[in-house]
Formats: C-alpha cells, sequence, structure tokens
C-alpha cells in the first residue's frame, strides 16, 4: 500500500512507520518533524491547516519515482491508506484549549481530506485515556474489568476529551462515505529499551500502574496491530483496545483485583497475569495476537525458582 501516515516522528509513530514500510509498505511520514528514516519519505505538513493536508494527500507521494513508466494520478488520492497517529500526545504539554483545538482540528482535517479524496481505509490513533481513568482528578476505577469496548468513556481531561470526540468525527465519516474507519485505543506506549528502565520500579509498585489500567503496549505489538488493520476490510467504523497480553507488574491478576479493584464487577474468569484491558475484539476481528512481554526481558520477581 501507498500509506499516508501521520505523526511518524513521535514516539509510536517513530517505531510503527518503519516497521510498515520493512513489510513491503510505500509510507510517506507527514510531520512537522522530519523522521530521518532511510525507508520513510518525510513531507513537512501542518496538519492544522485544511489546505495542507488536501495538497499533500492529493499530491505526488514522497519518495515516488518520477521516472516510472505510469503517471502520477492527477486525481482523488495518490494513497491507498491513511494511519493518523498525530496529535499534542498527552495532557500537561500545552494549555488544555490548545490540545483540544489542535488534536481534534487535525483530525477533522486529515479524514475530510482523506475521505474526499477517495481513501477507503483510515486508521487512527485514539486513546486508553477515554475510559476516563488515566487522567482523572483523584482516583477513578473503572465499572467493570476486563475492560472492553462497550465500557462507558466519561473523560474529564483535554486530551481525552479530544480522542472520544477523534472517535465521533470517525463514526460520521464511515457514515458519510462508508470507508473503513477504524480507532485505536491504545494503551501506555512502551518502547523495548524502557523495560530495563522503568519496569523494576512498576514490579515493586504495582500502584504506579494504577492509572494504566496495569497495561501497555510495546512499540513492536502495535506496529502489528496497525498492520492488521491495514490488511482488514470491511468492518465499517470499529474501536479497538490495544494492549499486550500481560499485565506491567509482577502482582497476579486476583491480588491485583484484591487491592485495587474491591467492588468493582469482574466479568468473566481471568488468567493468573491477563490483562485487564481487554483485546478479545482486536484478537476476534483482526488477529491480533502480541508477540512481546516485559517478561522476556526482566525476571519476575515473583516467579517460583
Amino acid at each position: 500500500m501507498r500509506i499516508f501516515f501521520t505523526g511518524g516522528s513521535g514516539k509510536a509513530g517513530h517505531h510503527v512507520a518503519p516497521y510498515l514500510a520493512s513489510q513491503g509498505h510505500q509510507v510517506t511520514n507527514a510531520d512537522l518533524t522530519p523522521l530521518r528514516h532511510p525507508g520513510v519519505a518525510d513531507l513537512r505538513v501542518d496538519l492544522t491547516d485544511a489546505g495542507q493536508v488536501y495538497s499533500a494527500m492529493a499530491g505526488t507521494p514522497t519518495g515516488a519515482d518520477l521516472d516510472a513508466p505510469e503517471p502520477a494520478a492527477t486525481s482523488g488520492s495518490a494513497y491507498d491508506a491513511v494511519v493518523h497517529f498525530a496529535a499534542i500526545p498527552s495532557m500537561l504539554i500545552a494549555p488544555d484549549a490548545t490540545t483540544f483545538a489542535t488534536n481534534i482540528l487535525s483530525h477533522y482535517n486529515v479524514l475530510e481530506a482523506a475521505t474526499r479524496l477517495g481513501v477507503r481505509k483510515v486508521v487512527f490513533a485514539s486513546s486508553e485515556t477515554t475510559y476516563g481513568v488515566c487522567f482523572a482528578q483523584g482516583e477513578r476505577k473503572p465499572l467493570y474489568v476486563p475492560v472492553d469496548e462497550e465500557h462507558p468513556v466519561v473523560p474529564e481531561d483535554s486530551y481525552a476529551i479530544s480522542k472520544v470526540a477523534g472517535e465521533v468525527v470517525a463514526r460520521s465519516f464511515h457514515a458519510r462515505t462508508g470507508a473503513d474507519v477504524y480507532g485505536l485505543r491504545i494503551n501506555n506506549v512502551i518502547e523495548p529499551h524502557e523495560y530495563a528502565e522503568k519496569f523494576p520500579a512498576f514490579l515493586a509498585d504495582a500502584s504506579l500502574r494504577r492509572r494504566n489500567i496495569f497495561a501497555y503496549i510495546d512499540t513492536r505489538d502495535l506496529g502489528q496491530m496497525t498492520l492488521r488493520a491495514l490488511q482488514t476490510d470491511g468492518l465499517g467504523f470499529q474501536v479497538f483496545n490495544v494492549a499486550n497480553a500481560d499485565t506491567s507488574v509482577a502482582a497476579s491478576t486476583q491480588e491485583l483485583i484484591d487491592t485495587f479493584y474491591d467492588g468493582v464487577e469482574v466479568r468473566r474468569e481471568m488468567g493468573p497475569h491477563e490483562t485487564f484491558y481487554s483485546i478479545d475484539k482486536a484478537r476476534e476481528l483482526l488477529g491480533y495476537e502480541p508477540q512481546h512481554s516485559w517478561r522476556d526481558v526482566l525476571d519476575d520477581p515473583r516467579a517460583e525458582g
């Protein structure tokens, strides 16, 4: 595919965009900051400017072979799919109003340009924060565990509100055009080097992971999830939780329930270290199956022997 990838220079994007390129796809990184990866073309685009977004998506893909025998497309999009990861990635980075305005305007511009230009597949980054636990002021517990995509979304902060609004926008563009638009409710993104740097503290004190529902997503598995979403057609508008299969702490599932989720409904039997951030839907509809774990890198301090 020819993929228009926004935010390829961010924490998640700078792993996922090269991964898609490594799978044989032609990837253009639309970002204010270049990625400078040999397999990914860079294109400087201000996504809050609708004209720039439309022009970038309609134009000749950066890195295209201008000597190819077939001429460049003169109508419609030059791309087969859009992956939209660009955003102010958290609260407390910019003023609240700026975070919301930047994220939702960029999101709208990307969806409008893509669908008007005839792109039939858009995969966008939503967030774990939509459930209202991560950035809540004070402690918030989920209504039930494991948390699936049917759990209510009641965010309090500007970042999470922008992500919930973005899902509404995405559903509307699907309704208008019939394009497949899939939102990835991405959990806390972890790069492989961060296991050794951050996880010893998490293993010693599980409370450090309460706001992330004790879950995480390895960037390599996020790449797999994104690719599977691109390869799966015909699902219309969907949102998917994205996490690894296990929790990010040493405590068992039952210990976490007893300590942190007293009184919270447990809707089904769970494995001894199963993620509370349900990935059943992604497994069923996309064939997603995480391949990585902190346990591949660090010794589990609770393991016998």
